[in-house]
């Protein structure tokens, strides 16, 4: 039995308790090279849809397409993305980030206004869903926040930076909710590395509005030691898409450094006071919004080692962007994110238009508008 949403108003979600199908779609970008997890994502698409109706859209491997639609419940309707080789296009012509391809596809495809999108590691409760369908009632994009469950030791090293987030702004978590319309609108987002940003920026760009809910926790999987290594400069090449959180992270490391100038004693008081300020900050990310419910006080102690890891990957980030690109499933993504004066300048007012062209078409009864397919 699953615990009722209490969000940081004190405010009990009794939608968690509600019976029957919500009004909404969940859509789900998938792309495995191996089955490892297969039998507790499949556990999970059971228990998931009986609270809404299941879309996965599955770039995977075909032998392992027909493996994922023999164990998947039947319920839960399986396709391919209209990409069929899941690498989507960015800007003129360049490979893209093969989820959005799968995003898109499912956007297509849906019944529902509403939409659920999260990755294959995030597990749902169905108190947390239904406030994130409640969310997008009045709102265009709905961000929660995600937590790590179980924490391994790397995973709260990983939570660290979500903290430090939280404490300056908002994290960006795994899932978001969206209206259909909103993509429809803009006929979805670019495949860029920083895909949820993207969303995110195109949705707000086109006239929709976004609500952030830090006090909405939805757990995520953590991924494997191994996979997480690899994953750190990848990351820190997102920062791309914030130049002002770039530039401070580019000078962490010329900053540490500039400290082996001075004498031993001060030295030590500035790397200190380095360390401390990161701790410092990720404690406050933690108490804020109710975090202390799912964000252990042990996450707080890796945010010095976090800060040193941004440090350093940072500058290889920087080595890939001059080459090109960061290395992602056997191309290279240069874009991490667009900045939002260009989106504005693609998508101001979109939206506006084409839900009065909807309302037109309702009236008329004619065919609304849908989304064109990607090339």
């Amino acid at each position: 039995m699953t615990s009722p949403v209490i969000e940081a108003s004190g405010t009990l979600d009794t939608s968690a308790t509600e019976p029957g199908l919500l009004q909404a779609e969940y859509i789900l970008p998938l792309r495995w090279t191996d089955d490892a997890g297969l039998p507790e994502l499949a556990a999970y698409l059971q228990r998931l849809s009986a609270w809404i109706p299941v879309t996965v859209v599955d770039g995977s491997a075909p032998e392992l397409f027909a493996r994922h639609r023999e164990e998947f419940p039947p319920q839960v309707r399986h396709t391919r993305p209209a990409d069929p080789g899941g690498s989507g296009n960015g800007s003129g012509g360049q490979p893209g980030n093969g989820k959005v391809a799968g995003v898109l596809t499912g956007v297509r495809e849906a019944r529902a206004e509403l939409l659920v999108i999260a990755d294959d590691d995030v597990r749902y409760t169905r108190g947390s869903l239904a406030a994130v369908v409640r969310h997008l009632g009045s709102a265009d994009v709905v961000r929660p926040q995600n937590y790590f469950a179980p924490l391994p030791w790397h995973a709260a090293w990983d939570t660290s930076r979500s903290l430090i987030n939280r404490a300056w702004s908002a994290d960006f978590p795994g899932t978001l909710g969206v209206r259909r319309s909103a993509l429809l609108a803009t006929d979805g987002y670019e495949p860029v590395l920083f895909e949820n940003l993207e969303l995110i920026r195109t949705v707000k760009a086109a006239g929709g509005r976004e609500r952030v809910v830090p006090d909405l926790f939805v757990a995520r999987r953590p991924p494997g030691a191994r996979h997480f290594f690899k994953q750190r400069v990848r990351q820190a090449y997102d920062d791309f898409a914030q130049p002002r959180r770039l530039a401070a992270e580019l000078a962490l490391l010329p900053a540490a450094v500039g400290t082996f100038f001075l004498p031993p004693k001060p030295r030590g008081r500035v790397l200190l006071g380095l360390a401390l300020a990161a701790t410092a900050a990720a404690e406050v990310g933690r108490r804020r919004d109710g975090g202390t419910a799912v964000f252990p006080l042990r996450a707080v102690w890796f945010a010095p080692l976090w800060a040193a890891e941004r440090a350093l990957c940072i500058w290889g980030a920087l080595a890939f962007r001059l080459a090109g690109g960061v290395p992602y499933a056997g191309s290279r993504l240069k874009t991490a994110a667009n900045p939002e004066t260009e989106l504005r300048r693609r998508h101001q007012g979109k939206l506006r238009r084409f839900r009065q062209e909807e309302a037109a078409a309702q009236q008329d009864g004619t065919s609304t508008p849908s989304m064109k397919e990607q090339p």
